[in-house]
């Protein structure tokens, strides 16, 4: 529960679900969000994160059973495939309310194990893009067939304006911002976005929000390429709204995604994206708000950002059309009523 897209859902629908009955509680690894939660009075229970090893995935699945006696809840919500697996292994023996997967994506080497865990674990599957559902479909998922529920952007207000977050940063009034919000890991590819940044010409600073087992390969990527100050590595963030008041535009380079939160936050905050050519990301820049760019390609990259990062006007227009769409397919509400009728309907089924 730190900063991660799937972790950001899990907080705004734990928060708003009161307006639609539920009683919510949450079982993670930790994190400033799940600090937040119980906070405001949420039901937290600790579950250590699963490894792919069987010690790793037994000792999950015990804590996993002592949240569901702690709360026993009526219905579970898994986010992604470990999830799953680990909750169906806490059920057994005994007691079984209705467990549903919220899948975020994979890689495209592993929609095939996937798929067949998915069959055995799941009552219903929830995909976050159409892409990522069709993907499940052609691996051979069925039954259940996967519901499509695209992500949204549960509000939230910065703290600090872009002017005083630059101050902190030291980073110049006009000097141009690229953000990229996304932990330091394989699939985020931030190999692809130093080699692009390195391409281009001009003062500008590149900040990366998160954290990750690449973190020191990539730092000595940065020195390298002679990138010096102008990459800020951050860490962990949990301030991701001020640090977009901050930004002139976001940028994300993965090999895969489902639907990242991080460029539907963006949208909703008004600021242009640059990204990889995948999945969720396709469905979410179409109607507009940013370029897409195609995977591993740093030379496409650098066009993309140098087209928009030193572009007032045309970042702004961009950036327009973004918000607009951002607000018209992604709306938390039109989120919450689709869950709020699968998981009744869920109850509904098991009750019969």
């Amino acid at each position: 529960m730190g900063s991660g897209g799937a972790e950001a859902l899990v907080a705004g629908m734990v928060t708003a679900g009161g307006e639609f009955g539920w009683e919510s509680a949450v079982a993670s690894g930790g994190g400033y969000r799940a600090e937040a939660l119980r906070g405001r009075g949420v039901s937290t229970f600790p579950v250590p994160v699963p490894r792919r090893r069987a010690g790793g995935l037994l000792r999950a699945a015990t804590a996993t059973k002592a949240a569901l006696r702690g709360f026993a809840p009526d219905v579970v919500l898994a986010h992604n495939v470990s999830a799953s697996v680990v909750t169906r292994l806490a059920m057994l023996p005994g007691r079984k309310p209705p467990l549903l997967t919220v899948f975020h994506g994979v890689a495209d080497t592993d929609y095939g194990a996937t798929t067949r865990i998915l069959r055995h674990t799941s009552a219903a599957v929830v995909t976050v893009a159409t892409a990522t559902a069709d993907r499940l479909r052609v691996a051979g998922l069925r039954t259940p067939d996967p519901v499509v529920i695209p992500n949204a952007v549960f509000p939230h207000t910065p703290t600090r304006n872009g002017a005083a977050v630059r101050a902190c940063l030291g980073i110049a009034p006009r000097t141009p911002v690229a953000l990229c919000v996304a932990r330091l890991e394989p699939q985020k590819r931030h190999d692809v976005l130093l080699r692009a940044w390195a391409a281009l010409d001009g003062d500008a600073v590149l900040l990366l929000a998160g954290d990750g087992s690449l973190r020191g390969e990539l730092e000595r990527l940065r020195d390298e390429l002679g990138l010096g100050d102008g990459v800020r590595f951050l860490g962990d963030r949990d301030d991701v709204p001020d640090l977009l008041t901050a930004a002139d535009l976001t940028v994300l380079t993965s090999d895969w995604e489902g639907m990242p939160i991080a460029v539907l936050e963006s949208l909703a905050a008004g600021r242009a994206v640059v990204a990889t050519d995948v999945d969720g990301v396709r469905e979410v820049l179409e109607p507009g708000g940013g370029l897409l760019v195609p995977r591993r390609d740093p030379a496409a990259t650098a066009d993309a950002l140098r087209a928009l990062l030193f572009d007032p006007e045309e970042r702004a227009a961009v950036a327009a059309a973004g918000r607009e769409a951002a607000h018209r397919g992604h709306d938390p509400r039109a989120l919450m009523a689709s869950y709020d009728r699968l998981l009744r309907g869920a109850l509904a089924g098991v009750r019969r």
